[in-house]
């Protein structure tokens, strides 16, 4: 991956937009990983999750507390519903949030040891930095975002556990951020699967219809996401068309100037310092994703570099 990204404007001021694209990249790279490790899919199961299922969500629902699968399925939006009553249903009566949390925090540590060595180091310094951030924004329509907020944070002789854990609120405003235009422009969880294929090289994942399918979609569900998008004119013939790339190209865009501000309040030099140390380590952390998982998951760490960076 090229780390020499301008991401300086022609009158040589920074150009935020793209510097918050950029972080927002090393902020996939830096959790996307987590989802699929099987220490800590090992360490879930010892909470008594039969097989550690479910925890690629359930380490990201957990936080939300108490509430109703619905509600939950609205938070994460392009998720299957039925998928995340599955998943509540396995670890609801058998653990809680500050065991799950537990797990993610340890597995955190000795997973990014082995697979990113050194880079645990790198990022400890700038955890300050990263949760001015974190703090700088308000809650409002923010679900995901301002639930691990509220998480109790690490002491202070665990800054790179800490740094991680303020990246991933970053990563979750950011998401957080990105349902919000979607929502507001009227597509369901199925559409935003289907304009997802735009980000991606839809040769290596076979079909623009994968990464809709991958949250827990069927025939049924795939054929009325394509319907609602023909009918807003971004897709024909089942494909999306150039105004649904168009569509998804800008979505990015105004996902990246809604989350700025908070990088704006980390700060150019910790931002770009963030990029730099995670960029070093993003073929080794998606070979993780790729060993663990599979080679189309976690899309987000897998846009193409004119998307990923622009």
């Amino acid at each position: 991956m090229d780390t020499t990204i301008d991401d300086a404007a022609p009158d040589g001021t920074i150009d935020w937009i793209s510097l918050t694209g950029r972080a927002g990249s090393a902020g996939h790279d830096l959790v996307g990983w987590l989802m699929w490790d099987p220490d800590a899919i090992g360490r879930f199961e010892a909470l008594g999750v039969p097989n550690g299922a479910g925890w690629l969500l359930s380490w990201r629902i957990a936080p939300l507390g108490n509430v109703s699968p619905a509600a939950a399925a609205a938070a994460t939006y392009s998720v299957n519903a039925a998928v995340i009553e599955f998943v509540m249903g396995l670890y609801s009566d058998v653990t809680d949030v500050d065991a799950i949390c537990a797990v993610r925090d340890e597995s955190v540590v000795s997973g990014l040891g082995s697979i990113a060595p050194g880079l645990l180091d790198q990022i400890a310094p700038l955890a300050d930095d990263l949760w001015r951030g974190v703090d700088s924004v308000h809650h409002g329509g923010r679900p995901m975002f301002a639930a691990f907020r509220a998480r109790p944070r690490p002491p202070r002789d665990e800054r790179a556990l800490s740094a991680w854990l303020a990246v991933n609120c970053l990563r979750e405003l950011r998401g957080d951020n990105h349902w919000a235009l979607c929502a507001a422009a009227d597509h369901d969880d199925v559409e935003v699967g289907l304009l997802h294929s735009v980000m991606v090289d839809v040769d290596e994942y076979g079909s623009e219809e994968w990464i809709a399918r991958s949250r827990g979609n069927d025939d049924a569900a795939i054929r009325r996401g394509w319907d609602r998008l023909e009918a807003k004119g971004l897709a024909t013939d089942a494909a999306v068309n150039a105004a649904g790339r168009r569509f998804r190209v800008d979505l990015e865009r105004r996902t990246d100037e809604l989350t700025t501000p908070a990088w704006q309040a980390v700060g150019d030099t910790t931002t770009r310092a963030l990029c730099v140390a995670v960029e070093a380590h993003h073929d080794a952390l998606l070979a993780r994703i790729d060993a663990t998982a599979g080679p189309r998951w976690m899309p987000a760490a897998r846009q193409r570099a004119t998307e990923r960076h622009r």
